[in-house]
Formats: structure tokens, sequence, C-alpha cells
């Protein structure tokens, strides 16, 4: 009942996402490929926050959630090696943040207590690093400057060394809540309420480089920076993915786009999912959505084509990321309390995190086989800005 109350907070704070035209019908489990999958030991019990992969083991990674824990997995494959929890660390509140350090010996995360904390993963060791006034909803480690970035509902960014005698670098205003931050090179991105996004040069933090308003309508609900470096993708909670360019040059500019998807016409009536997060392959620079209609879609952003939709799971995807060498996908299904306590009672979700290997969907120009269903979710995206 505890993480029930601290998520009901959360709810008021957005509370769009009451509104009436996303009150739709729940996925269901017709088509999930559960035998697909490679799925760790004693998962979550309450809704999942994030994943995250280690930036240099392809089978270890991290799952926060709102049950008030960060666990700890190394994931075998099905029939070969058994998966593994390897640790579990407990927080006071909710965590709805975690990440790996650049060399995957430690990981950080932070949540609805406002504490910042640093994670042994070999002697399960907490270190309280500090904290901000509110929580905190986002963080990302750079490896250029061996920084934990974090960003919170308190309207500031801050940067830790968990190295230092005081571990907080430095604090930087906002001029709203963020919801969303990830970083590129030395790019940063802030993605904030009111629609606004601030991006950075972390190494000049006394003022953003760019301001900017989302081209999309609706509240930011996920982030994600490309690979190569170009651009960011952005996803909101009314069905829309927007594909954004750094350079702010007119010619780049005129590139950007943004589409519907995570949406399914039902009895005539057009039910629309917010798109709980993104992810991009870290080779091939395509990009994963997740959705609360329980699909997850690859797409390719340059040639503007969905690559591949999974088949649906069997409740919301909440969180979605790729390893570090490319060669397999986690996928996090829970209730993202889109409809309330009424949502959850109605169509309980039992929380679940599923590993599965990729193949040529996540590849450039992939075109998958023209069969019944391929058929279907192969799709072109049509330009709106």
């Amino acid at each position: 009942m505890r993480g029930r109350r601290w998520q009901a907070g959360a709810n008021n704070r957005f509370a769009v996402l009451r509104r009436a035209f996303r009150r739709s019908a729940p996925p269901t489990m017709s088509s999930f490929d559960e035998l697909s999958y490679t799925t760790p030991p004693s998962p979550p019990f309450d809704s999942i926050s994030s994943i995250r992969y280690s930036p240099t083991n392809p089978d270890q990674l991290l799952v926060s959630s709102w049950d008030t824990t960060v666990r700890f997995y190394e994931i075998g494959e099905n029939g070969v090696k058994p998966s593994e929890a390897k640790a579990k660390f407990d927080h006071r509140a909710a965590v709805l943040a975690c990440a790996f350090s650049a060399d995957a010996a430690h990981a950080y995360s932070g949540g609805l207590d406002t504490s910042v904390r640093e994670l042994d993963l070999s002697t399960e060791k907490i270190t309280n690093l500090g904290t901000h006034n509110d929580s905190i909803s986002s963080m990302t480690f750079t490896r250029s400057n061996n920084a934990l970035i974090t960003g919170s509902w308190d309207r500031t960014l801050r940067f830790w060394d968990a190295r230092a005698s005081t571990p907080q670098q430095s604090s930087h205003n906002t001029p709203e809540r963020i919801y969303a931050i990830d970083h590129v090179n030395n790019t940063l991105v802030v993605a904030m309420a009111s629609r606004l996004f601030h991006i950075y040069d972390i190494r000049k933090m006394d003022k953003p480089a760019q301001e900017r308003e989302s081209s999309l309508k609706y509240m930011t609900r996920s982030l994600a920076c490309m690979p190569d470096g170009q651009g960011y993708a952005t996803a909101s909670v009314e069905g829309r993915i927007a594909v954004e360019y750094f350079d702010p040059s007119p010619a780049s500019q005129d590139k950007k786009y943004a589409f519907k998807c995570h949406r399914q016409t039902i009895a005539d009536v057009d039910h629309v999912w917010p798109v709980n997060s993104l992810a991009f392959h870290p080779i091939y620079n395509t990009f994963a959505s997740a959705g609360s209609d329980g699909t997850v879609s690859i797409w390719d952003h340059k040639v503007k084509k969905r690559l591949r939709q999974y088949p649906k799971f069997p409740g919301p995807v909440a969180a979605v990321a790729f390893n570090c060498d490319g060669s397999k996908i986690a996928v996090g299904v829970s209730y993202t309390w889109d409809e309330g306590e009424a949502g959850l009672r109605a169509n309980p979700v039992t929380p679940w995190v599923g590993v599965r290997k990729v193949g040529d969907e996540v590849k450039v120009g992939f075109l998958f086989p023209f069969r019944d269903f391929a058929a279907r979710n192969h799709v072109l995206i049509k330009s709106i800005l």
C-alpha cells in the first residue's frame, strides 16, 4: 500500500495521464511469444521504472522498480545457462532511475526519497552520495568526465563524483521539473515539464547551448539520444515519437519529423497509448519504442520505416533497453498507471522482465518478410511536421 500511495502522488503530478482520450482497451496476451525470451529469477513485484544494461558486459543489467528495489541480474541462455539474480538493493521509497558506472563496478539509483545512492555490485554496499530537494526522475553516467548526472522534479541538474570527498560537484537550475535526461558524447539533453527541452555541452554547463520546445503536443514520456551523436528521439503520452537533430542549421532542422505510433482502431474507436520507453541500437542507430499498448517496435528513422513489431506482451511495456554489443533487447512489462487504481483492479499485470536475441530486424534497411502479420506491421512513417 505504501508504494501505491507514492505512485498516486506521482500520478497527481502527471494528471494529464488521466485524460479521457487515452482510456484505452487493455492489451491482450493472445500473441505473446514467451519462449523467445530468457527471464531472470525474482522479478520486481511492483511497476518497473527503468532497465539499464552494463556498458561492459552484454549479459548484465539493472532493473529499478516501484517496489523500492534495484535488482542486478546476469542473464543466461535457456537450456544452457540459468539466469542469476546477483544482487538486490533495498531503498526507502520507489526507485525511478538507475545507471551503471563506466566500468560497471558500481551502479547508481534515485527516486521518490530524493537520495542519490552508489551501489557496489560486488559487495552490495550502499553509499548515500547526497540528495535533491524533490524526487529524482532520471540519471545518466558520462564516461568523458566520469560523472553521474541526475535530474529532479526540484528543477535542478546535479553532477556527482563518488570518488570525491564532497560527491556533489555542481548544481544547475532549470526552468521546469525534469522528466528525462540522456547524453551522447558531450551533449546532454534535458526534457522538462511544459514541453521544454534544453541541450547542454557538459563541458560548459553555465547555460544551455540550445533551448527548444517539444515538437509534440503533449507531455514528454521518454527520451533517447542517437549513438552517432546526430540527435535524439522523444516520445509523448499521446502515442507519438519525434526525431530531432542537434545541428541548429535550417537544413538539419528541416529533417526533423514526428509520427503516430502505439495506436489501434478497435470497434471504430482510435485507441492511443503512451510511449513509455525508447532505446537506440548501439551499432545500427535504429531504435526501439515500448508502449502501454503492450508492444515493442523497431524503427529505422533514416528511411522512416518500422522494421519489426514483436508479438504483443500481456501488459504495458514500461521499459526497453539494448545491451552493449547490440545482440539482445530487454523488455520490462508492468502496469504503468495510465488508468489509475481502477485500471489495475480491472486488468492486473504481473511484472515481468524478458531478454531476447535480436537479428536482422535491427539493421538499417531491413525489410521484415511480408507474411500475414508482418505485412500489416511494416509501415511507412508519415512526417507530420
